[in-house]
């Protein structure tokens, strides 16, 4: 194949259009075969129902060659609000190309790259989009997971937990941009909490997810203000999912989390980042595993 300016000729990277989905959806299914159509379809759906950030790709960036989609990379673009000034987030997703161009990821991912002012992250790596990310500059985000029971800790203070919905009294006596994220993400299928102890108000977002191929059911903890809120709300939140009968819960960390009873596990789904404001560890808000997996 001729090669012109280090890409294939009569090829180019473009961001993915409406009109591109059944290619795309095609080379997706190609790069993973464990889902299906439909998941990708859907994926597609709920990326361009989000709202549009800047002049910045709604689904991602593709890698055309004479007409055929033989590349894609998905992206979840999120304006965060934040006490400095809204900042932009970026999750790259599902990374794949045909064997024949897998050479040409490392430029599919560094066009995505280009806005030095957005934070990207990469949630779930695959072994060579780790080398990857390395090349480009990612750093570990977070490098293990803490499996823990929550209704093992101790209750610290007294307090309530309270399931979210959208006309919540409580929901007032939290930030603006808290109160978003409680709603959107309760939409999207996650479970929204909130924990009142001690006078104050700590958000909390899981989702359901499952172990060893569907048996064991847990939540992932998919926003947590810090890991010491986190460790300090355990025992009223692990007492509140007992009523769903789902008791184990993982979240990402680096250590141990002291307060927390399980076992953490190093290296294991480790997350990178690269960019000005790295979300904190336990903050998956507006990725893949929040909005793809309902």
């Amino acid at each position: 194949m001729a090669v012109l300016g280090g890409l294939p000729a009569g090829s180019n990277f473009r961001p993915i259009e409406q009109a591109d989905w059944p290619g795309v959806i095609a080379c997706l299914c190609r790069g993973f075969p464990d889902r299906n159509p439909s998941y990708w379809e859907q994926a597609l759906v709920k990326l361009f129902a989000r709202p549009p950030v800047d002049d910045l790709p709604r689904c991602g960036l593709l890698l055309e060659v004479e007409g055929r989609i033989v590349g894609v990379v998905l992206t979840l673009y999120t304006r965060h609000a934040g006490d400095e000034g809204d900042a932009i987030r970026c999750n790259l997703s599902s990374l794949c190309l045909d064997p024949e161009f897998r050479p040409y990821a490392t430029r599919l991912i560094a066009m995505m790259l280009r806005r030095k002012d957005v934070t990207y992250v990469n949630i779930s790596p695959a072994p060579a989009t780790v080398r990857i990310n390395k090349a480009l500059g990612f750093r570990i985000l977070t490098s293990g997971q803490m499996m823990f029971l929550p209704v093992l800790s101790a209750v610290r203070e007294a307090g309530r937990v309270l399931d979210v919905h959208s006309s919540l009294a409580e929901l007032a006596r939290l930030p603006q941009a808290h109160r978003n994220m409680l709603v959107e993400h309760a939409a999207m299928g996650c479970r929204a909490l909130i924990c009142e102890c001690g006078g104050e108000m700590h958000p909390f977002l899981l989702k359901r997810r499952s172990l060893l191929h569907g048996v064991v059911p847990c939540h992932q903890v998919i926003y947590c203000p810090s890991l010491a809120d986190l460790s300090h709300c355990a025992g009223l939140l692990g007492r509140h999912l007992m009523r769903s009968g789902i008791l184990l819960c993982l979240v990402d960390a680096n250590e141990p989390v002291p307060g927390l009873t399980g076992h953490y596990f190093a290296d294991r789904a480790i997350k990178f980042v690269k960019g000005p404001n790295p979300p904190g560890p336990g903050d998956l808000t507006f990725t893949e595993l929040a909005v793809f997996q309902s």
